[in-house]
This record gives structure tokens, sequence and C-alpha cells, in this order.
């Protein structure tokens, strides 16, 4: 812990400091938001310009596909709802197995595009892929896959250019989950996972935020990887019954909330175990 001396100014009053820390994890983010060096705008301005570049590797990507009918083009789009879905399930499975790498290479980079800029969508990407192909396949090479590489890139493109957009509008929320994630340091990957299998923040907030308050990449990755397959396991599960859904809650039932309950109570239990074995040597 860091340790606290007074400092007295000259008029007369006196303020509370704390200790530059030994760690860098402890690091205060409020004194970081100083020094993160750039502006929000010129950041968001850079921001802009990586996207608008991955957008146009997203548009050759799509030029590359096998020709469509004009029906078929309009099919052939990031869903927004289970109608979306389906149309582009139907135009996907039709040429799967003919373009077998150009639909799985668009399928993955559309995942990955998502997922690094925070774009809604996906869930409806983990449902087509228990469609599309075989169920370990579309879980754990695919989806967590492409979440933890998607997460990553949104994670890195933070470190590099987005942190002053954290600083300027995140500062209060980053700060209070900085706390948490110090307490959690020594289990930091259990911790990820327990965050990934539960709703208790968004996973756009657990990106953008990460690297501010030196979260490790490979932690990182691996709590991400690991901890968002519960959640796809029941996505990609209802995918293989995909017409017969009309919204993407029917993808979720009481069962697989209660497997997602237990899930996140095991992934914490390590935690918890070591606290009460700590407590008692101590």
């Amino acid at each position: 812990m860091a340790k606290k001396r007074s400092v007295r100014q000259p008029e007369g009053t006196t303020l509370i400091e704390e200790e530059e820390s030994t760690t860098k994890e402890t690091q205060p983010l409020k004194a970081a938001q100083y020094t993160g060096g750039g502006s929000a705008r010129m950041s968001l301005l850079i921001l802009i310009s990586v996207f608008a570049c991955a957008a146009s590797v997203m548009y050759l990507v799509y030029r590359n596909f096998p020709e469509l009918s004009e029906d078929e083009r309009d099919k052939i789009k990031i869903p927004k709802d289970m109608d979306d879905a389906k149309a582009l399930g139907t135009v996907l499975s039709k040429y799967k197995d003919t373009y077998y790498t150009q639909v799985l290479v668009a399928y993955f980079a559309t995942y990955v595009f998502l997922q690094t800029f925070a774009i809604p969508g996906s869930i409806f990407l983990s449902i087509l892929s228990g469609y599309l192909y075989p169920f370990p396949l579309a879980l754990f090479l695919w989806v967590c896959l492409c979440s933890g590489l998607g997460a990553s890139f949104c994670y890195m493109l933070s470190y590099l250019v987005g942190r002053p957009v954290v600083y300027k509008y995140l500062t209060e929320k980053a700060l209070k989950w900085s706390q948490q994630v110090d307490k959690h340091r020594e289990h930091l990957i259990n911790y990820i996972i327990f965050l990934r299998i539960t709703p208790f923040l968004p996973n756009w907030f657990i990106n953008i935020t990460s690297p501010v308050i030196n979260v490790p990449l490979g932690v990182f990755f691996f709590g991400t990887f690991l901890g968002v397959a519960p959640p796809s396991f029941v996505a990609i599960n209802a995918g293989t019954t995909l017409y017969k859904l009309t919204t993407a809650g029917e993808a979720v039932s009481w069962n697989s909330l209660a497997v997602l309950a237990v899930l996140a109570v095991v992934s914490i239990l390590p935690v918890c175990f070591q606290k009460k074995l700590q407590e008692k040597m101590e």
C-alpha cells in the first residue's frame, strides 16, 4: 500500500498526498491524465482515420466475395436484428461449401471489425456461427478467438491513441474500476473472466479502459478468450435452430442464465479461497 505524507503549503494549509507507488499498477489515474500526451480531439481524428482504413479493408473483403445476385447483395450486411441474421445465413450457407475460404475470411474479418470498434451486432454473428459451422469450431476457433483478437485490438487502439479520450470523458468511471482492479491484481485473469461472463460492466468499457489502468495485454486477451466462452456457448447453441428464432432474446433461456450464473461464481471462487487462506495464515 502507498504511504501518505503531509505537505505544508506556504499559506499554512496542509494537503495529503500519496507517495508514488513502487509498482506501475498503482499509479493514480487522475495523475496520468496530465501526462497521457495528446488531446482528445487529435485522438478522435486518429481513431476516425483508423476506422476508415479498417472499413476500406472490409470493403475489399466484400469485393472478394463470389458474384452475387442483386437480392443476395442486399442481404450481405451487418445484421441488426434476427431477420437480418437469417437472411445473411441463407446467403452464406449457400456459398460456404463452394467458397469456404472467402466466407470464412469475411466472417472472421467482420467479427473482429465489430469487436475492435465496439459496434453492435456481434451477438448475431455468434448465433450465425452455430448455424454455419460445427459447434467446437464455432465456439473456440471463431467466436472466442475473434472476440479475444477484436477486444485486444480495441485495447491497443486505446493504449496508442485513445487514452486522452478516456481521461477526458471517462475519468471518474475508470478511476472507480481501477480501484477494483487493484483489489484483484493478484488474480486478475479470474476477475476478467468474471466480468466477461456477467453484465456488470459493458464490454466496450472494459476494452478501452483496461490499458489506462494497467491491465496487462496477455491477461486481458486470455481472460477475454475464456470469459466469452460461456455466453457464446448459449448463442451458438441457439444458432443451430436459427430459423426458429424471432429475436436475439430467444437465444437465452432461464436454464442458460442459471448456467452462466454458476460459471460466474466458479470463476471467482479461487479468489475467495485465496483470500480465506491468506486470512488464516495471518
